[in-house]
């Protein structure tokens, strides 16, 4: 019997290779886990932005999860991109119940500010998939626009600085009885599509490593921060991160002491 970790991804096609499920298999292979995949949206997109959104038939997302789950020996999923009410809804039903780690990365707007998610989704997306997640990771914008100014006390969130100002860029990792501040240099470089997906995919990995939720995430942050600096210089626009190049770390191998 194979030890391989396994991770699900739940999320769309980037055409470019810089986001969705091409960079959460990428992060995937770079952490040491056997990555598979489910597609909800498939789009036409580049460094530049995105040319055509086209979500897929709920049905079809459905079998792919089935088809997974009922023959790989997943230990954690994430979900990215999931286009509309109806794709939010099959992935929740197909979800639950299966009691595996679960990262939502609530993706609203691509990295150039296109739609990824239809507005009427975004309360199906909280009612439905939010209470089986085991960890949520909005930007600041999406945070904003999921839950306005107060952030639900009952969710365990990571909040992704990288929106804000300043030299500093801090994430901020909120469970129950644990805040965990997680601050690095702000690297700049137009080089960053796709850190939010990278960031999502690194913390499931770790987890279907078997490793603890702030485990996790500490390690995908240092991950997150290697591949902006691995970033390969391709596009015109907002470039791709050098996933491959990157290299990572157990959790146990970071400076200080693990949690």
């Amino acid at each position: 019997m194979s030890s391989l970790p396994v991770a699900l991804t739940i999320a769309g096609s980037d055409s470019g290779g810089g986001a969705g499920i091409q960079a959460d298999l990428k992060t995937f292979e770079a952490h040491g886990v056997f990555g598979t995949s489910a597609l909800t949206v498939v789009t036409a997109q580049n460094t530049r932005g995105v040319q055509a959104v086209q979500p897929l038939a709920p049905e079809l997302v459905t079998a792919q999860i089935e088809a997974v789950l009922t023959d790989f020996p997943v230990a954690a999923v994430k979900t990215g991109a999931l286009g509309n009410a109806a794709i939010v809804r099959a992935v929740a039903r197909a979800l639950r119940g299966r009691e595996l780690p679960l990262v939502v990365d609530p993706v609203l707007l691509a990295k150039g500010g296109d739609p990824l998610l239809e507005p009427e989704a975004v309360h199906v997306l909280r009612e439905a998939l939010f209470p089986l997640a085991t960890l949520i990771t909005p930007n600041l914008p999406e945070a904003a626009a999921l839950f306005g100014p107060d952030l639900p006390p009952q969710l365990p969130l990571l909040l992704k600085g990288g929106h804000g100002e300043g030299e500093l860029v801090t994430d901020e990792l909120r469970l129950p009885g644990l805040r965990l501040h997680l601050h690095a240099p702000r690297q700049h470089t137009r080089h960053t599509h796709g850190t939010g997906c990278t960031l999502s995919a690194a913390i499931t990995a770790q987890l279907a490593r078997g490793h603890s939720l702030p485990q996790a995430v500490r390690a995908a942050h240092a991950y997150v921060q290697a591949a902006l600096r691995a970033a390969p210089g391709l596009g015109a626009g907002h470039g791709p991160l050098g996933h491959a190049r990157a290299g990572w770390m157990f959790p146990e191998e970071l400076p200080g002491s693990p949690l």
